[in-house]
């Protein structure tokens, strides 16, 4: 079992930045690749960003390509969201996920929610125009 808590979510007003921690626990953080979705209401979730295993390797959706960066850091089990020109359609619940790196190749960056094996409870970003 991986353990995976989000934190620093909160309200922010449009075109600012926000930066949110995902921390894990339970299993070898490195065996696994990380990734960001988010949820808004009445909509399903959506793939933002994901990162390998050694980090060298990440992927993002279209959308917030170019504002959201994805990165990690092994020794401290973290993976970071750095969230800019924020709009209020960013607005939703946003989760981190684990993925089993024994099914895939250690560059792969696994994109769709089936993929991934562990989710946290999510954390509220709300961007106020």
């Amino acid at each position: 079992q991986v353990q995976l808590v989000e934190s620093g979510g909160g309200l922010v007003q449009a075109g600012g930045s926000l930066k949110l921690p995902c921390t894990a626990s339970g299993r070898t953080f490195t065996n696994y690749a990380m990734g960001w979705f988010r949820q808004a209401p009445g909509k399903e979730r959506e793939f933002l960003a994901a990162i390998s295993r050694s980090g060298d390797s990440t992927s993002y959706a279209g959308s917030v390509k170019g504002r959201f960066t994805i990165s990690r850091d092994n020794a401290k089990n973290t993976v970071h969201l750095q969230m800019s020109s924020l709009k209020p359609e960013d607005t939703a619940v946003y989760y981190c996920a684990a993925a089993d790196g024994s099914r895939f190749l250690p560059r792969v960056v696994p994109t769709t929610t089936g993929r991934y094996d562990y989710w946290g409870q999510g954390t509220q970003v709300t961007v106020s125009s």
